[in-house]
């Protein structure tokens, strides 16, 4: 586990990288002590003033806990929940939990959606949104947003400051978004990304990306939001009765193979068992 002196990257980012992993990956569980700063120096070649500033930058990002004369601690991290396949947003879902949701809008103008939001929203002539979102001055979420241009004349960033752009689009335009598909993916941090939410670079999030249809229909919006992985959590409701989960696969060329479109004959007993065990095995890798 010996740092690698040909990276480009400072020590102390690679120590802190790599214990990062392990409590993220609970080979470090909360509340279990950290490596004493010998064991670290032993473990990965490096001197005490490499280690002190790793776990410095760990504790800046909550993830362990210093204290005078006592051992390090692994924090136990700060979860928010969301329901996946809610067509509510983000303000919504944290407002009903009762957390306070900040939002901070980072770009609002005209751009050219990329072409599967192009082919939804049926328009090239849309607008680019891209927002933060913070609990508690902690970055949970980036989110960039696809919107018709000609459906929301007049759409101001100031107006979307600490608010829902789901309430403002039902209240200013008469728009209730009601419906769409979401897809949730695995992907690894770029350094926009990383920097806006305070993780490292190539660093787990939780990609959640889809459309959003109107009361009438109609395309409103097409979304990609990335969470942190180490602070946001994933619910999603399975029942006998409703198909609330569609599962795909990835070809070897990379190409989704859906499952059955909403609506069809309800999956044999077989099929609704092994259903059943990949919600709980999705559960279990996003928790």
């Amino acid at each position: 586990m010996a740092v690698d002196r040909s990276d480009p990257r400072p020590l102390h980012q690679q120590v802190a990288q790599s214990l990062r992993q392990e409590i993220l990956g609970h080979d470090l569980p909360p509340g279990a002590p950290l490596p004493s700063e010998a064991e670290l120096c032993a473990t990965f070649g490096v001197g005490r003033s490499v280690v002190r500033q790793a776990v410095a930058g760990l504790a800046a990002d909550g993830l362990v806990i210093r204290r005078q004369g006592r051992p390090t601690l692994v924090a136990s991290p700060a979860e928010y929940r969301r329901l996946v396949q809610r067509a509510t947003g983000l303000s919504d879902q944290f407002a009903v939990a009762g957390q306070e949701l900040h939002t901070v809008v980072r770009t609002l103008g005209p751009g050219t959606p990329p072409p599967r939001a192009q082919a939804f929203l049926h328009t090239a002539d849309a607008l680019r949104l891209e927002r933060l979102r913070l609990v508690g001055g902690d970055p949970l979420a980036y989110v960039r947003t696809w919107l018709p241009a000609a459906k929301v004349p007049g759409l101001r960033a100031e107006d979307l400051t600490d608010a829902s752009l789901h309430r403002l689009l039902t209240r200013d335009y008469g728009l209730r978004p009601v419906s769409g598909r979401r897809q949730v993916r695995a992907v690894a941090a770029d350094d926009m990304l990383a920097e806006a939410l305070r993780t490292e670079p190539g660093g787990p999030l939780l990609m959640l990306e889809g459309e959003t249809t109107d009361q009438h229909g109609h395309a409103l919006e097409w979304f990609t939001t990335w969470h942190r992985a180490d602070r946001v959590v994933f619910d999603i409701d399975v029942s006998e009765t409703t198909e609330t989960v569609r599962l795909s696969a990835l070809d070897a060329a990379g190409t989704e193979t859906p499952g059955p479109a909403p609506g069809t004959a309800p999956p044999a007993p077989a099929d609704l068992d092994r259903a059943r065990e990949l919600a709980e095995e999705l559960r279990r890798l996003l928790g």
